[in-house]
């Protein structure tokens, strides 16, 4: 099990897309063009935090059982980045402690109850895509999701700003897996053939190292 993992605009998806045709696995995607909760987030992120990282949890832990039933899967977010994101919510005064004591209980108690299988709980690479907050700006107004820009709500500067800072100490401390840093500044692996193929090249050096 592939997992990718980044901030807004990092390329997640594309990447996860790439993996799955490339070692012809099965792709799971973080629902988010059709998520009616998360449009109403941003509109209003005190009101509705809470529900969208349930609803975000439970169709993780779908995805994962689903992903289970292969011997190879990508999917496109971790698990443990959405504690991440709730948290920084929390500290933006947008949900609050309760909130995040059940969240993170409930997120614990998932994991435990979840069938054992011969496959790991836990993914058995982690691929973070790294990006400067410069970029991430650039790839959130290139998309364009009206929700997500900051001429519409310049309160997301910082929060943006916030959550790609935060990416970084994540990385650094997550230990649940082999872990694999790709610089998507440095590698533009949608645009450009030659970095896509550098990118799988060095997913599959870290892959081949991980079986023997």
């Amino acid at each position: 099990m592939l997992v990718l993992a980044g901030t807004i605009g990092a390329g997640k998806t594309s990447l996860t897309k790439m993996l799955s045709q490339h070692l012809g696995t099965p792709a799971y995607y973080e629902s988010v063009e059709h998520n009616r909760i998360l449009p109403l987030f941003y509109k209003d992120p005190k009101k509705y935090a809470f529900l969208l990282q349930i609803d975000f949890l439970n169709r993780r832990m779908d995805d994962i059982k689903k992903a289970w039933q292969n011997d190879e899967s990508v999917l496109d977010r971790s698990i443990f980045e959405d504690s991440l994101l709730f948290h920084l919510n929390a500290d933006l005064g947008r949900a609050t402690e309760t909130e995040v004591t059940i969240y993170d209980s409930l997120l614990e108690n998932m994991m435990q109850e979840m069938p054992q299988t011969d496959h790991s709980k836990n993914p058995d690479l982690l691929i973070h895509i790294n990006i400067s907050f410069e970029t991430m700006l650039r790839r959130i107004q290139k998309r364009g999701r009206s929700y997500e820009q900051i001429d519409n709500d310049p309160d997301l500067y910082q929060y943006y700003k916030d959550l790609n800072a935060r990416y970084q100490t994540w990385y650094q401390e997550y230990d649940k897996s082999p872990k694999i840093q790709i610089d998507g500044d440095k590698y533009d692996f949608v645009e450009n053939d030659a970095d896509k193929h550098k990118v799988i090249d060095l997913i599959d050096a870290k892959v081949d190292k991980l079986a023997i």
